[in-house]
């Protein structure tokens, strides 16, 4: 089945158990699915489902930091209760141990040496860690490799 499925049929049991919540951010989702969709012209793969839930969650995460900042504790506790149920379809968060083993085998196969090499680095390890780990550590760990 696939992960778009997944989803749809999460809907449809949210609303059928009236969780208003869960049925609402499911709803902003598949909503965002649609459009992913309708701008690429055909059916989304897993791949696409992934990039447009992990957009999601970073907006969210983007959100909940201002909100915090902002003192609006109110505001802050919806976003983290749409991450909950946002973080379900997305696969494990990757540990900075295997990130770093990872970084450090694109760092060889790429043959980088110093930070101008960053570029290259980040384009071959991105395919490898798509939804598993957080763009920003990425580059924190290359950096600090190549430095």
């Amino acid at each position: 089945m696939a992960l778009i499925d997944d989803i749809q049929s999460d809907l449809k049991a949210a609303m059928a158990a009236r969780e208003d919540f869960k049925r609402d951010t499911l709803r902003l989702v598949v909503a965002d699915l649609k459009n992913k969709q309708i701008e690429l012209g055909r059916e989304l793969e897993d791949e696409d489902t992934l990039a447009v839930i992990t957009k999601a969650k970073k907006s969210r995460q983007d959100s909940l930091s201002q909100y915090m900042e902002a003192g609006r504790e109110d505001l802050a506790a919806i976003e983290r209760a749409e991450l909950e149920v946002i973080s379900v379809y997305l696969p494990e968060e990757m540990g900075e141990d295997e990130l770093r083993a990872l970084v450090m085998a694109a760092v060889v196969e790429v043959g980088a040496k110093e930070p101008k090499d960053m570029g290259a680095v980040m384009k071959a390890l991105m395919p490898k860690v798509k939804g598993r780990a957080d763009g920003k550590a990425v580059q924190r760990i290359v950096m600090e490799s190549l430095s």
